[in-house]
């Protein structure tokens, strides 16, 4: 399955969105290449009103037109990440009094290790999206 992606640069104000389509092998060799640790040192020698996004990379599935992101931050000298994870969702309307309806989703967790967050990207990734809704429960 194809999928589509995204680039949050920190020194960059338009978020960069290749037309080049990953299949799942590539999405998962380019966020292990990405070079998350150069992308932090970056934010810490700009000033903060200058830094425009967390080095970010976000993938969507272009069957199911779910996404899933990747957010890096320096946590205790180590690159920690949150995961972003968007997908139709069943919502309660007026506490269930009006019936249920779906719409799209976003949630985030974190924080995860690069080992930790490139496991649930694999998930995403071979469509096991079930693994991925037990983080946010």
């Amino acid at each position: 399955m194809p999928f589509n992606y995204s680039i949050c640069h920190p020194d960059k104000e338009l978020i960069e969105y290749p037309t080049e389509l990953l299949e799942a092998k590539q999405v998962l060799e380019f966020a292990k290449s990405y070079p998350w640790k150069k992308q932090l040192q970056l934010c810490d020698e700009m000033p903060d009103e200058k830094i425009f996004y967390s080095p970010s990379l976000d993938f969507k599935d272009t069957n199911q037109q779910s996404s899933f992101g990747l957010t890096a931050d320096f946590q205790d000298d180590e690159i920690r990440f949150s995961l972003w994870y968007k997908r139709p969702k069943e919502i309660k309307i007026l506490f269930g009094l009006l019936g249920k309806t779906e719409k799209m989703v976003v949630d985030d967790v974190s924080p995860f290790s690069m080992d930790e967050a490139i496991k649930y990207l694999e998930h995403f990734v071979s469509g096991d999206y079930e693994v991925i809704e037990e983080l946010y429960k």
